[in-house]
């Protein structure tokens, strides 16, 4: 899905002149004149894909799933609430981060501004409209309007992606990027006028993970999966959820969404830049456990990392319609350690089938199209 950034070249090199590790040599010539042309090898390994990545996406929308699995049954279960704030506190800042990393290469050339309509702006507006219609139909509220500058449930992300990538090379043609962005995450979060067209306070006070994203090599990861940094994620999981507990009846849910104000929040506007300061500390402490925690090998579901979006994107239908039909109103035992287990269990698989290829390859015509037919070639040969 995303694409590692492009090499620059100051110059065209010959094929023959050019040595894959140790960039261009000099061309020799021998008696009967220039060196002469050599076949590519047919032995050069093919580009893989990065099993831990795909392990981490895969292990991040399950996160995803299972946490809007619990919103209609944790109600009255502080230890679900709490376990809840923690994998607020970082799933979606993980998965951010992993999208700016590989989004560096974005430029605005012709192919990858195709790439961003085809797999960003027609999905959020199929399934934008999807949702509204799935609210107003299934759910019973006739009054939903399908309106594309107000994202419903989920595709708030991709609205958001969408002009992350645009202004990523403003981005990274920043001496100091990250700084900038916790800046204008800061005054979002005391800035109560924003609005709710295309979900701007979450745009906004996400943005710096996935500017962060944009800043990272791979040795950064490489540091992340040391083991030192595996053994400390085991107990920063258990002191958060310990912290997570004490703090449930304590504090509103709404700052861990990201899209309110401090005011909107009823808390005075100073209060806000100091929490969301600390939450951001907190969630970047958080990933990097999660990161680290996540393995390295190929599993079975690694191949899944793949079709990560189109889980994201459709799981929304499952937990909404259990929303709508008021199936934990009717199981009232589902809020118990049963049912929450039971429900994340569901959750978990649900989504793992949804990343499976034969539902990617089903609905590729609204997560993947192939819009060749809406897209001038000259330009992109150019």
């Amino acid at each position: 899905m995303f694409r590692a950034p492009s090499e620059i070249h100051r110059a065209p090199i010959p094929p023959e002149t050019r040595d894959p590790e140790r960039g261009p040599r000099p061309r020799t010539a021998t008696a009967a004149g220039p060196a002469p042309l050599r076949a590519p090898s047919a032995a050069a390994p093919a580009k893989r894909r990065d099993a831990w990545f795909d392990n981490v996406k895969y292990l991040a929308i399950v996160l995803v799933a299972v946490a809007h699995s619990w919103e209609p049954v944790m109600d009255g279960s502080r230890a679900a609430r709490a376990l809840y704030m923690v994998v607020y506190s970082f799933h979606m800042p993980a998965f951010i981060l992993v999208s700016g990393y590989f989004s560096r290469s974005f430029d605005m050339s012709p192919a990858k501004v195709k790439r961003l309509v085809t797999s960003v702006a027609v999905p959020y507006i199929l399934f934008e409209t999807a949702y509204s219609l799935f609210r107003r139909y299934v759910g019973g509220y006739d009054d939903t309007p399908i309106s594309l500058l107000d994202p419903m449930f989920l595709t708030w992300f991709l609205a958001a992606l969408f002009i992350w990538r645009v202004t990523t090379p403003l981005w990274r043609s920043l001496r100091h990027p990250l700084p900038v962005a916790l800046a204008v995450a800061l005054l979002a979060m005391v800035t109560p006028g924003i609005g709710e067209d295309l979900d701007l306070q979450r745009v906004l006070q996400f943005l710096p993970f996935f500017v962060l994203g944009l800043t990272l090599k791979p040795e950064h990861f490489e540091l992340i999966r040391r083991r030192e940094v595996r053994l400390l994620s085991v107990p920063l999981f258990a002191g958060a959820v310990l912290f997570a507990y004490w703090l449930a009846p304590r504090m509103q849910l709404g700052w861990f969404y990201h899209s309110s104000s401090a005011q909107e929040l009823g808390a005075p506007w100073w209060s806000g830049l100091v929490l969301y300061l600390a939450m951001f500390v907190c969630a970047l402490a958080l990933t990097v456990g999660f990161l680290a925690l996540t393995p390295r090998r190929h599993f079975w579901f690694t191949a899944l990392g793949a079709g990560t979006i189109c889980g994201y994107l459709l799981h929304g239908f499952l937990v909404k319609g259990v929303e709508y039909v008021g199936l934990a109103d009717r199981f009232e035992w589902l809020s118990g350690p049963a049912g929450l287990v039971l429900v994340s269990l569901v959750a978990a698989g649900a989504v793992t089938a949804l990343c499976t290829p034969p539902v990617r390859r089903a609905f590729r015509f609204a997560t993947e199209p192939d819009m060749d037919w809406a897209f001038r070639r000259e330009p992109a040969k150019r």
